[in-house]
């Protein structure tokens, strides 16, 4: 065939991927992202006392599918119906007169 011999990186394989990156790539960005974790966790264990956390570094970004994003996406919403659950079983036991109104 044709395309057997193209590389992974020419036109077909970015049209075919969805974008232009590589295995290489996304494992720079978990080591970006990993060096970003642990220099925000040396910071703030070295820190003074009375002085606020670092919050952690936004990660780095990387091409999802539409597929990957829609499952991403129902995990979310179906932890947050499971949050919300349990937040009114807590009310409802800790405060009986506060059960319907959540």
């Amino acid at each position: 065939m044709l395309v057997e011999g193209l590389p992974p990186n020419g036109a077909l394989g970015r049209k075919v991927a969805g974008h232009h990156l590589q295995y290489s790539d996304f494992r720079l960005a978990d080591l970006v992202d990993q060096m970003g974790t642990l220099l925000t966790d040396f910071r703030n264990a070295n820190r003074p006392e009375k002085a606020a956390a670092q919050p952690y570094p936004e990660k780095v970004w990387r091409p999802e599918s539409p597929k990957a994003k829609k499952q991403r996406e129902k995990k979310a919403r179906k932890e947050a119906v499971e949050a919300r659950a349990g937040y009114m079983r807590i009310v409802a036991v800790a405060t009986p007169q506060y059960a319907e109104k959540g």
